[in-house]
């Protein structure tokens, strides 16, 4: 009988504990199928509070007063192609984004397929809330193109979102710089320094204005100045049609 009784007393105590347990497993396995749920329909990307911007334009094309407030490319911009190309890919991204390391795969293939006739913009778009590491990495990219140049730029920021997982601290931000070529003493000292800072910021202040939601945040801008918003990491044939579309107009 003794025996019995310890039993039951320490089973009492450890039902509590196993019910929040349940719970907390229960929890866990809703927000991973979302996750999942998210990423096998194509619209993934990481988003900001409700509180840090506006209510966002609607998908597809923008109306005049909606595309009047994505800011225009100019020589501040980072562009991958041909500078006069007849439709521009404008992309906000967060360097710890997982979905926009998925994206600059995409982005890299529409470079592929049209050739001159859609260059890629990348502009920073840091989530602070979500990732402490993107906004000093994007200053990162910044000191590398200072000292290597638009090449050297893209070279780096491709090998962050190849290895996001070891590529974001800042050991291994130096030794990406260090793989390119770029002088370390200087790299250190431009990081270090928060030189490019306001830089980052005024992008991403600028996508806040766009109303970029989440990254990636992308829109399609043809010639004609009309724009097209393709919001998330979707697929290449999502954005073909977005494209095919601007250029026809």
């Amino acid at each position: 009988m003794p025996g019995k009784v310890i039993k039951e007393n320490v089973l009492e105590k450890l039902l509590p504990i196993l019910l929040v347990v349940t719970v907390i497993l229960a929890f866990a396995v809703g927000i991973l199928w979302q996750k999942v749920s998210s990423l096998e329909g194509g619209k993934t990307t990481e988003e900001v509070q409700p509180t840090d911007v506006a209510q966002p334009p609607t998908e597809g094309k923008l109306s005049e007063d909606q595309a009047g407030k994505v800011e225009k490319v100019s020589d501040k911009d980072h562009i991958k192609g041909n500078k006069d190309a007849k439709v521009f890919l404008i992309e906000y991204s967060d360097f710890e984004c997982p979905f926009c390391g998925l994206f600059h795969l995409t982005a890299q293939q529409v470079l592929d397929e049209y050739g001159d006739d859609v260059a890629w913009i990348y502009r920073h778009f840091p989530l602070d809330t979500l990732h402490q590491r993107a906004r000093p990495a994007a200053q990162a990219s910044e000191c590398a193109a200072e000292l290597g140049g638009e090449d050297v730029f893209w070279s780096f920021i491709g090998e962050i979102f190849e290895n996001q997982e070891t590529a974001l601290s800042d050991s291994g931000l130096k030794n990406t710089a260090s793989r390119l070529g770029l002088d370390a003493s200087a790299f250190s000292n431009c990081v270090e320094s928060e030189k490019h800072k306001d830089k980052v910021e005024d992008q991403y202040q600028s996508g806040l204005t766009a109303g970029v939601a989440g990254t990636p945040g992308n829109f399609i801008v043809n010639s004609k100045g009309e724009v097209w918003l393709v919001p998330g990491a979707v697929p290449f044939e999502v954005l073909k049609e977005a494209i095919d579309e601007a250029l026809q107009d």
